[in-house]
C-alpha cells in the first residue's frame, strides 16, 4: 500500500475489532488472578522485574510510564510485603538495582498460572477443536504484525 492509499474498509474493521477484544481480553485474564494485596499497578513491575532482574527505580519507572517518585512509592510497596529488594549496583554503588525475592517470584510465576489456566479452561469449554485452532492460526497473523 502507498503512503497516500487510505486502509481498506476491512483493515479498519479489522483493526477496532482486534482493539477491542484484546483490551477486553487482558483486562478479563488480569482480574482472574488479581491479588487482593497488590495493585495493577505492583503486579505489572513485578513482572517486569522477573523478565529483565535487576533494573534501577528510573529504568522501571520510563518502562511503565510514570514519575520517579510514583515507581519509588510502588517499590517501597512491595519491598515492605517481602516481594522486591534493593542492591547496590555493583558498577555504580550510587545506584540500587531492584529485584525480586524468592517469594516475589513464586507470585508472579503463581499468577502466570492462573491466568493460563483461566484462559485455557475458557478455551476448552467455550470453543470447538477447530475455533481453538484457528486462535492458534490468528494469533499467528497478529504475532506476524508486530514483527519490524
Amino acid at each position: 500500500m502507498s503512503e497516500n492509499e487510505s486502509p481498506s474498509p476491512s483493515a479498519v474493521q479489522a483493526s477496532r475489532e482486534v482493539r477491542a477484544v484484546i483490551s477486553r481480553l487482558r483486562r478479563r485474564i488480569l482480574k482472574a488472578s488479581e491479588v487482593e494485596d497488590l495493585t495493577l499497578g505492583q503486579s505489572s513491575v513485578l513482572a517486569r522485574l522477573s523478565d529483565k532482574g535487576g533494573v534501577t527505580a528510573s529504568d522501571l519507572a520510563a518502562t511503565e510510564g510514570v514519575r520517579h517518585q510514583s515507581m519509588t512509592a510502588t517499590i517501597s510497596a512491595l519491598a515492605s510485603k517481602g516481594l522486591v529488594e534493593r542492591q547496590p549496583d555493583p558498577d555504580d554503588g550510587r545506584r540500587l538495582l531492584i529485584t525480586l525475592t524468592a517469594e516475589g517470584l513464586r507470585r508472579v510465576e503463581e499468577g502466570r498460572q492462573v491466568r493460563t489456566e483461566w484462559l485455557a479452561d475458557r478455551l476448552q469449554a467455550r470453543c470447538t477443536e477447530e475455533e481453538r485452532r484457528a486462535v492458534i492460526a490468528t494469533m499467528a497473523v497478529l504475532e506476524r504484525l508486530t514483527r519490524d
